[in-house]
């Protein structure tokens, strides 16, 4: 079963019912150890005091902010415990909001809103609501010594929570824009179609992180004494001189690699067949570049 992150009442108007917290995802990647390289023993980084020019133990590390260059002011745990929030019972519904006005840019990390014993029916309710009407839930939870401002909106089975980052948490960067007024209508037109002709429903499975398997693989390679083998290198066309001709081309070409086989994430090449396989003809490859 999955472990409860948090577990308390929502509480919306004067409806409350009782909630659990699943975490709904987490990053996977492949971990190292750092190795001595003549003998392969493990080492362990020490604490170095430049001041007096020696290492220390950790019962010597206080916590410091450099409020001015090179000048800190210390902070104590015990003063960090006495405004750090206390993890609360209750989450709050501050206001409902139109889904589409949320920027996902604020969305942080995804859980798992359900339903503790008793709360069934209100639940529902809520999350019925939610999906009929196009609104999501603005909340606040005190949860993991941070406070957090979080949306309720309705998934697929039932109310999923995203925590949120707060405006001066978004990075503003001044070259991050774009100047529209260079598009001729022709291009947009050919790009829309080329869009579409792309289309696809959703279906995250199809998609794997290549660069973890590979990197699994040599692993089990090395620790089996084979010998490892690169991946092949992925095919690069020549930039875009043409878009308008380049988009007329993407076109013509007007075949999508089957379900499962895109490798976006990498632009690994990829062998796939033709769907007249049957005839004779030779598979073609594809690049996820293309």
């Amino acid at each position: 079963m999955a472990s409860t992150v948090w577990k308390g009442h929502l509480t919306f108007g004067l409806l409350s019912l009782p909630v659990r917290l699943y975490s709904a995802a987490r990053g996977e990647t492949v971990s190292f150890n750092q190795l001595h390289k003549t003998d392969h023993s493990r080492v362990k980084q020490a604490l170095y005091c430049k001041a007096e020019d020696k290492p220390i133990p950790r019962s010597d590390i206080v916590k410091g902010y450099e409020y001015e260059k090179d000048k800190y002011v210390v902070v104590e745990d015990e003063d960090i415990k006495k405004v750090a929030p206390k993890t609360a019972k209750t989450m709050e519904v501050l206001e409902f909001v139109k889904a589409s006005d949320v920027d996902p840019i604020f969305l942080e990390s995804s859980y798992y809103l359900a339903p503790d014993e008793g709360g069934e029916k209100p639940y529902a309710l809520l999350f019925e609501a939610l999906r009929q009407s196009g609104y999501v839930g603005v909340a606040k939870i005190a949860m993991h010594n941070r406070e957090h401002i979080v949306i309720l909106r309705p998934g697929e089975r039932g109310i999923l929570l995203h925590t949120m980052y707060y405006p001066d948490e978004i990075r503003q960067v001044e070259e991050f824009r774009t100047d529209t007024s260079t598009i001729k209508p022709k291009e947009l037109e050919l790009a829309k179609t080329l869009v579409e002709s792309l289309e696809a429903p959703f279906e995250p499975e199809k998609y794997t992180d290549t660069y973890r398997h590979n990197l699994m693989e040599l692993i089990r390679a090395k620790v089996e004494g084979k010998e490892v083998v690169a991946p092949a290198e992925p095919v690069h066309r020549a930039p875009v001189i043409d878009i308008l001709e380049a988009l007329k081309a993407s076109l013509a070409e007007g075949k999508k690699p089957p379900r499962g086989v895109r490798e976006a994430s990498t632009g690994a090449e990829v062998q796939t067949s033709t769907a007249d396989s049957g005839k004779g003809k030779k598979g073609r490859k594809t690049s996820s570049g293309d």
